[in-house]
């Protein structure tokens, strides 16, 4: 069955290969991006090829106007919102703790908190039966972080994502009678960009080659996953935390 999924972040990395996935199902997918419009259309564009549906939207997940245009956006474009794939986030130079700026941590948290908060708040509303929704499925992007840490590095971003995993678990719980399944992905070291924006481009790689699978992770694999629990094949499962870390 076809269904209309909004990804935050959507335009590059995890959720651009997330949106080119659904594509290829047949989906029709609104990609959120907040500044690099040409990857938002690229994204749009691989969408389409795969055989789906996209609209590039802009906004900040952190401000709460553009969170409510986002999904306004994306069922004028497609109808009733089937999922929202909650993965939109950022991290900071690698740094111990005592080293962080006030102005850095509140922007972590104001995004990968407070703005990840914003968008499961407003599928809650759109998803659930009360509130004239057809159910469907959320799914947040956390980090293999959240379990592990991230000391003398991103301690800020780690805490980001374990407030993700505590969200995810409570709102399952919450939206269950609602029809809406909440669950979480958590990625291990994945070849993305969000390494170079932490100052260290090469990080995935040279970490990956420590685990036991011994290389690091694509954003497709990590897509496969989330595709998996947007879909009716994962109809029984909510309330779940699933790694995709090759066992780190």
């Amino acid at each position: 069955m076809s269904k209309v999924i909004l990804i935050t972040g959507g335009s590059r990395g995890i959720g651009r290969a997330t949106a080119i996935l659904a594509g290829g199902r047949g989906w029709s997918v609104g990609v959120n991006f907040v500044g690099d419009g040409e990857a938002a259309a690229r994204t749009v564009a691989a969408v389409e090829a795969a055989g789906g549906c996209a609209v590039a939207i802009r906004g900040d997940v952190a401000i709460e106007a553009d969170v409510l245009a986002i999904f306004d956006a994306t069922q004028e474009a497609f109808g009733s919102l089937d999922g929202l794939v909650n993965n939109a986030g950022i991290v900071a130079p690698g740094l111990p703790l005592a080293a962080m700026s006030a102005e850095r941590l509140r922007r972590i948290f104001e995004v990968n908190v407070f703005g990840a908060y914003l968008c499961a708040r407003e599928a809650a509303r759109r998803l659930g039966r009360a509130g004239g929704g057809r159910g469907g499925a959320i799914v947040n992007l956390s980090s293999a972080a959240a379990r592990l840490g991230a000391p003398n590095e991103y301690v800020d971003y780690a805490g980001s994502k374990g407030a993700i995993d505590t969200m995810t678990i409570g709102l399952a719980k919450e939206l269950g009678p609602e029809g809406v399944r909440v669950n979480a992905v958590r990625p291990g070291l994945i070849a993305t960009e969000i390494h170079a924006s932490g100052g260290n481009p090469d990080r995935a790689a040279v970490l990956g080659a420590g685990t036991p699978l011994g290389r690091e992770g694509t954003a497709e694999e990590v897509a496969e996953a989330i595709v998996w629990l947007l879909s009716d094949a994962a109809s029984y499962v909510t309330g779940a935390l699933l790694d995709v870390s090759a066992g780190r």
